[in-house]
């Protein structure tokens, strides 16, 4: 498990004032990595590090005299954190991601040498002034399933009323349970998505229609970044498990549900969920999450897992408190300059599975994993009736729609999924006494509307 060290001092500051305004997501205690170059300019990719409301660029620190002051795995680091992707900074392992956060975290803070704060104010550009591409090379894109009350929740929705039985299956509480999804189509926020077409049934219907998806969903998640990975046909002990972690981002993994309910029987999901998922442009590594480390729960009732899912450590601190929420802006509430509607606020740390045993499971019988690969959590609900992280479960799959309340020339407006137009934005925190408060930026997604190439007058 990551442990404190001075890099998250709740005290410390920075020498760029907009890193110490305490509504920012990105303090001197934070400095995500990401990918970006200035917006429009056509520049190659760059690394770049969030701090404040700028980002500081690695290639232009790699090549500077400020590498001389810092051990020569920083330097590395800074080096493989520099170009197009972070893979080459993942593929070092933590000695060389912990350098690295050592050493920006000396340049930025607010005691670096006058002459340091100079040379650094060059290598700065506005977080309003980029664009980012996705931070990574996703070789492999697996998501989980491992929030026990959007287990039940939706197991309630597919049961018979007043079955009675269980709506958790038997295997969710045995084994983190996932899909290997589709990695072409993962899209950094900000990246339109286009509503899929595909094959549906209607519940009065023997014959499926083909047609644009009319249960168009989003999914709250985080995604879990691989580093260094495993050869194939060896496994990594869970002990060992966070090793091979870098960090985490904001997830939404888009959901076609009248899709995914026709095709998902026999197998998993395809058309329902292969065409979008949507990543934040910053991953928080999991060294910056440490003062946000909690217990991992269960319930009394619940069965011991299996050897390959149990280590003292991940009892006593597997779990990351991370505060989640979902926002909903229309194109009508927009247009009106109103206000976006929150959809759900809930927390990681409800999670029935941690992001170690994720990754010990997944390798457990000798998937060979890569630097840069992304596992998703899965939909993140709470027990509670706002802490919805879905659509499906906020309307109870589409019979009780939500109602946006009117404001200023804005409609009031129903919800039984996304509609045409509407943006979904997720927001992530960690907020705890004695820790400063960091963030994950936002992931936004904007629905198009669907393209039919079987419509009349299209080729």
């Amino acid at each position: 498990m990551t442990s404190l060290d001075h890099t998250h001092d709740p005290a410390a500051r920075s020498w760029l004032d907009s890193a110490n305004d305490a509504a920012g997501d990105f303090p001197v205690q934070n400095l995500p990595f990401g990918v970006f170059r200035r917006t429009g300019s056509g520049q190659a990719w760059r690394g770049g590090v969030a701090i404040g409301d700028q980002v500081l660029d690695l290639d232009l620190l790699a090549g500077s005299a400020l590498m001389s002051g810092m051990p020569g795995i920083a330097a590395q680091a800074a080096q493989a954190a520099s170009g197009q992707a972070l893979n080459p900074l993942l593929a070092m392992g933590r000695p060389a991601w912990m350098a690295l956060r050592h050493g920006l975290f000396a340049l930025l803070r607010d005691n670096a040498a006058l002459t340091t704060q100079n040379a650094l104010r060059g290598m700065l550009l506005a977080q309003s002034d980029v664009e980012h591409c996705l931070p990574v090379q996703v070789g492999d894109y697996t998501d989980f399933f491992t929030s026990i009350d959007h287990c039940a929740n939706t197991g309630r929705l597919m049961q018979v009323v007043g079955s009675g039985a269980d709506p958790v299956l038997p295997n969710f509480r045995w084994m983190p349970i996932a899909y290997h999804g589709r990695a072409s189509s993962l899209v950094v926020s900000g990246t339109p998505v286009r509503r899929p077409m595909g094959q549906y049934r209607g519940a009065d219907s023997s014959t499926p229609v083909y047609g644009a998806c009319l249960r168009l969903d989003y999914e709250l998640e985080l995604g879990f970044v691989v580093g260094p990975g495993n050869d194939q046909g060896s496994a990594i002990p869970l002990a060992q498990a966070e090793a091979h972690l870098f960090g985490v981002c904001l997830l939404n993994d888009w959901s076609a549900r009248d899709i995914q309910g026709w095709e998902m029987a026999p197998l998993g999901p395809f058309l329902g969920k292969n065409f979008a998922t949507s990543l934040s442009p910053w991953i928080v590594t999991l060294d910056a999450l440490a003062p946000y480390r909690c217990a991992w729960r269960r319930d009394a009732d619940a069965p011991e897992p299996l050897v390959y899912l149990d280590d003292a450590g991940v009892r006593t601190a597997g779990g990351l408190d991370i505060q989640l929420q979902a926002w909903l802006q229309t194109a009508a509430r927009q247009a009106a300059g109103a206000s976006p509607v929150r959809l759900s606020q809930t927390n990681f740390a409800h999670q029935y599975w941690t992001p170690a045993q994720m990754l010990a499971h997944h390798s457990v019988g000798g998937c060979n994993l890569l630097p840069g690969d992304v596992m998703g959590s899965g939909t993140v609900s709470g027990p509670g009736q706002d802490e919805a992280g879905t659509m499906i479960e906020i309307t109870c799959a589409g019979r009780q729609p939500l109602t946006l309340p009117a404001e200023g020339t804005a409609p009031s407006e129903s919800r039984p999924f996304l509609a045409d137009g509407d943006s979904v934005t997720l927001r992530g925190w960690c907020q705890r006494p004695g820790a400063a408060t960091i963030g994950f930026g936002t992931c936004t997604g904007t629905v198009l509307p669907a393209h039919d190439p079987h419509a009349k007058g299209l080729p």
